[in-house]
Parts: structure tokens; C-alpha cells; sequence
């Protein structure tokens, strides 16, 4: 026994810890990693409930009548109005089914250019692609408010305004921006070695693009649909200087239209507020996934 001890002491350079001072070392350190932890999930936490507090205190006020309003401002009182929600959805629901075309038409519009010239600046050798990938992204660079009165005057002599295209096309035409230079990172990270053996077995150009670049670009496809969608749900200004007609106006317009109408009546205006930003909701909680492997470059099924 003695010599086993001697020969670990000698390779080791120090004596065997006994079981139980090495049991009371774990310990400590478990009760130190439990209690970082604990911090840790209790700040975040706080910083959840931080952040929606307002779309509490939103879907509280929509469920308030005008005197429940006025009384209980900050607590949630009975009877609930749930007929604040069907008032406000007869509003606003033209604003939102014109948000929706014209972001499904822009959608369907930035995917279709972004993925073609993503596609041929990516896997394409010709001259000038390097100074052609610079140029788009120095339209980055432009600010919108810079583009605002020549877009308006080029949509006003092409006859554009009060139509639908007035805001189709200014969404595709900047969102074709950001999905370019999305699209050709995304694919640039897609194995070389997948479209060489495609190229092997006769596949040509449009085969690559349609069985092998657009089935593994469904993440960044993800990802540029989910800032479109935000981007024209969003937008406020152009809508409001380029349309005039009521049926024509998006969701954000739309909006300030139903608040200038309900006045005083906060049950219904917050029921609006809290019904239009559901979709954004809904459709992040389910495209988060893809949002984040399509911005990280990452492949289906690789996170």
C-alpha cells in the first residue's frame, strides 16, 4: 500500500485528495454554478417582464370602457369589453388585408430578384462581378429620405399614385438591396462541392437554381420575407404621402385614421393597436428559426 502511495505521489507531485475532501471541493463549486444561474434566469426574468409591460398594459386597456379608463388606469377592471375587439377589427380590417397584398406581391417580387442575382454573383465568374456586388452594397449607403422626392415624382409622371403599385414597387426595388447582398453571403456558404456534382451528372444552370439553391436557401428566403413583412408593416410615411384613398391605406395609416375616429374611446383604439401588431407576432414566433439561420448563413438543419 505504501508503495502505490509513494508511486503516486511521485507521478502526480502531490498526495491522493480523499474522497471526502474532494466530494466537499464539488459541492461548493455545484452551489456556486446553481446560484450564477439563478442570476442569471432572474435578470433575464426582469427583462422579459420589462419588455412587455406595455403590451400588457395595451391588452388591459383594450378590454376597458371609456369610464373603466378613466378610473382604473394602470388595473385591469370587470366587466372585460370584449366588443372593443369587434368594433376595431371592423375598422381596421380593409388597412390590414391592403399590409398583406402588398407585402405577399413584395415578398414574391424582392425573392425573385434577390435569389437570381444572389445566385449569379455568388457561383458565376464573369467581369466586373466584384465591382457590380459593390455597387449594391453602396445603395446601402443611400439614405431613403435622400430618394423620397424623386421617387415620388417618378411614381407621380408613371401615373402610380393612388394605386396599389405605388407601394409595391419603392418595397421591392429597396428590399431587393439587403436581399441581394443576404442572398449571395447565404449561398457563397453552400459546399462547392454539391453543385460540382450536379454539373457532373448534366445539370445546367437552371437545374442548379431550381433543385439544389432554392431548396437549401429556405432559411435566408425565411429571413428576407420576415423583414419585409416588418418593413411594410411598418412603413408610414410613403403610404400617407402617395395614397389618398381610404380603401388604399396600409395598416399604419390606417391606424392614425381609426385613432382620429375613436377620439376618447381608448378600448377600441387599443384593441386596433393590439390586433395589428398580431400578425408580426405570430409570424416571428413561428419563422424565428429560419430568421436566424438565414442572418447566421447556416444550412436547414444545422442548428
Amino acid at each position: 500500500m505504501s508503495i502505490v502511495t509513494s508511486t503516486t505521489i511521485e507521478r502526480t507531485g502531490s498526495a491522493p485528495v480523499p474522497p471526502q475532501t474532494a466530494g466537499a471541493t464539488r459541492v461548493p463549486r455545484a452551489r456556486r454554478r446553481h446560484s450564477g444561474q439563478f442570476w442569471i434566469y432572474t435578470a433575464l426574468t426582469v427583462l422579459a417582464t420589462l419588455g412587455l409591460l406595455p403590451y400588457l398594459f395595451v391588452f388591459s386597456t383594450s378590454l376597458k370602457s371609456t369610464q373603466q379608463f378613466a378610473t382604473d388606469y394602470w388595473l385591469p377592471s370587470w366587466p372585460l369589453h370584449l366588443e372593443n375587439y369587434a368594433k376595431a377589427w371592423g375598422q381596421i380590417q380593409p388597412y390590414m388585408v391592403t399590409s398583406l397584398l402588398v407585402a405577399a406581391a413584395a415578398i414574391v417580387g424582392i425573392i425573385a430578384l434577390s435569389l437570381l442575382a444572389g445566385f449569379v454573383l455568388a457561383r458565376f465568374d464573369f467581369p466586373g462581378r466584384a465591382f457590380f456586388f459593390t455597387l449594391v452594397i453602396a445603395l446601402m449607403m443611400v439614405p431613403g429620405i435622400a430618394s423620397l422626392i424623386p421617387l415620388f415624382v417618378m411614381m407621380r409622371d408613371m401615373g402610380l399614385l393612388n394605386t396599389i403599385w405605388v407601394l409595391i414597387i419603392p418595397h421591392i426595388a429597396a428590399g431587393s438591396v439587403l436581399g441581394t447582398i443576404l442572398m449571395k453571403t447565404f449561398i457563397e456558404g453552400i459546399p462547392q462541392e454539391i453543385f460540382d456534382a450536379a454539373r457532373i451528372d448534366g445539370a445546367g444552370p437552371a437545374r442548379l437554381f431550381r433543385s439544389i439553391m432554392l431548396p437549401l436557401s429556405l432559411p435566408v428566403i425565411g429571413t428576407v420575407s420576415l423583414i419585409t413583412i416588418i418593413g411594410v408593416w411598418n412603413d408610414f410615411f410613403w403610404p400617407l404621402l402617395t395614397v389618398t384613398q381610404n380603401e388604399l391605406k396600409t395598416v399604419s395609416v390606417g391606424l392614425i385614421f381609426f385613432q382620429g375616429q375613436s377620439g376618447t374611446d381608448f378600448g377600441p383604439m387599443f384593441a386596433g393597436y393590439l390586433l395589428a401588431s398580431l400578425p408580426l407576432l405570430l409570424l416571428f414566433t413561428f419563422l424565428s428559426k429560419y430568421f436566424l439561420a438565414g442572418v447566421q448563413g447556416g444550412l436547414p438543419g444545422s442548428h
